[in-house]
């Protein structure tokens, strides 16, 4: 096993797994891993791949380890991780056609700061910067930008895979329309690393606005909030991002950070983002919204300067790494229709008094996707463990109740599995089950993950 990458930094056989492969802040993981590789091609994907598909061994990739719901990590004995990270470089840019093509260890952050001083940008924008590009293609990340400019899977145009028995293929291409067959790129995107291994991602960009600006919204309740996201929405003003988060949730952000978000006041919180290409035509939504909707708030701040507009959404992109400093959490990502998200919110209040846990929430409330968190505080491990599954039980009872899917963005994986499969049609999971065999026969990558 050790001979299949030359370069020994980049082998780890059991009994020499480095902590990161073992230790996870969100789940429990199985330290007995038989090895870690860490390929720089394609070449060497495949070679572990075939090998592990010829010895019969479980294997698993991962990327910079970011994902939430535990695809990424070993859940039994003797499983192979092949992690990405080192296959991290952007391979060029045509600007014909407008493709970035990338490795998939390459970080957002850097695909970002490739773009940063070009007339281009690349709108997928999940929280977790380092998170890697082929890690966002396998959970079809979303974040903030979404309600405007749809998730990853709008920007995939090929990707380069090597699958479950060694084989490379390409799924994909340049071509603006395809009608030719079934769909196999969009099949990988978002199966968590369950169908394939993802070696090369040609993206699509589009052209950056000239200007863009934020304005905060604050309401005494979070159904005025919740109507006034809504009302935004149905009168046509496209916003950049919409988020809704709750005042005890920004108030983890400002004591990590020492500093205060825009507003004070209420208990409900909304920061829009607005761009165009032409300054007059943004100059005009922003004061049309603040005419339609300020009587409605106790305070709409429009951000005038980049200082202030950086600020108030890095308090917004902190808010997981100020409670981690403060205590344990879970971190859901669950999406209900946009009309239900006051009523799922508020439901989770419910929860909160009924079972004497602190459940605060903050989301994307232009798309319905809410990230509710669980906080264990000062529970003992078994008070901690047994009111958290009471909580989930009612909780993805009631999503689905709603008409609304256990993840919107951060995927199945393990932690999510069991509650997926009780809520989702025996159907589909059999539709599943056969296309993880097509392309999976030995069910050796990445088993026990969503399905």
């Amino acid at each position: 096993m050790d001979k299949l990458i030359k370069d020994k930094n980049r082998v780890f056989l059991k009994g020499n797994i480095p902590a990161e492969y073992t230790e996870s802040y969100y789940m429990q993981i199985n330290p007995n891993i038989e090895a870690v590789f860490k390929p720089v091609n394609k070449e060497e994907v495949s070679s572990i791949v075939k090998y592990c598909y010829e010895n019969n061994l479980e294997f698993v990739v991962r990327g910079s380890g970011t994902g939430a719901a535990g695809s990424q990590f070993t859940t039994v004995d003797n499983q192979v991780i092949i992690d990405l990270t080192l296959m991290d470089k952007i391979i060029g840019f045509d600007e014909e056609t407008l493709t970035l093509t990338v490795e998939p260890g390459v970080h957002l952050g850097t695909v970002q700061e490739f773009f940063e001083n070009k007339p281009y940008f690349y709108p997928p924008d999940p929280g977790a910067k380092n998170s890697t590009i082929g890690g966002n293609v396998a959970t079809n990340a979303g974040g903030m930008r979404a309600v405007k400019y749809g998730v990853t899977r709008d920007y995939v145009k090929s990707i380069e895979v090597v699958l479950p028995t060694g084989e490379i293929a390409t799924f994909g291409s340049l071509n603006v329309k395809d009608a030719s067959g079934y769909n196999l790129k969009d099949l990988i995107i978002g199966s968590e690393g369950t169908l394939a291994i993802i070696t090369k991602i040609e993206l699509g960009v589009v052209p950056r606005p000239k200007y863009s600006k934020s304005m905060v919204l604050a309401f005494e309740e979070l159904k005025d909030a919740t109507n006034t996201v809504l009302n935004i929405l149905n009168d046509g003003f496209d916003p950049t991002a919409l988020e809704l988060f709750d005042r005890e949730t920004i108030v983890y952000s400002e004591n990590f950070l020492k500093e205060k978000f825009a507003s004070q006041k209420g208990n409900a919180l909304i920061i829009a983002s607005f761009d165009s290409h032409d300054e007059e035509t943004l100059n005009d939504t922003l004061k049309d919204v603040k005419e339609k909707y300020e009587k409605e708030t106790l305070e709409l701040i429009v951000l005038e300067t980049k200082e202030e507009e950086k600020l108030a959404w890095s308090l917004r992109d902190n808010i997981l790494y100020a409670l981690m400093q403060f205590t344990q959490y879970e971190m859901l990502d669950e999406v209900v229709p946009i009309n239900r998200f006051a009523e799922m919110i508020e439901y989770t209040n419910y929860l909160s008094n009924k079972y004497d846990m602190t459940i605060l929430n903050f989301g994307h409330a232009g798309d319905g996707n809410i990230h509710t968190l669980l906080l264990r505080e000062d529970k003992s491990d078994e008070l901690w463990l047994d009111t958290k599954k009471k909580v989930l039980d009612d909780l993805y009872t009631k999503v689905y109740q709603l008409g609304g899917l256990i993840s919107a963005e951060h995927g199945v994986g393990y932690m999510k599995r069991d509650y997926f499969l009780k809520h989702t049609d025996p159907i589909k999971i059999e539709v599943m089950r056969a296309i993880k065999k097509a392309f999976d026969p030995k069910y050796l990558l990445n088993p026990n993950k969503v399905i």
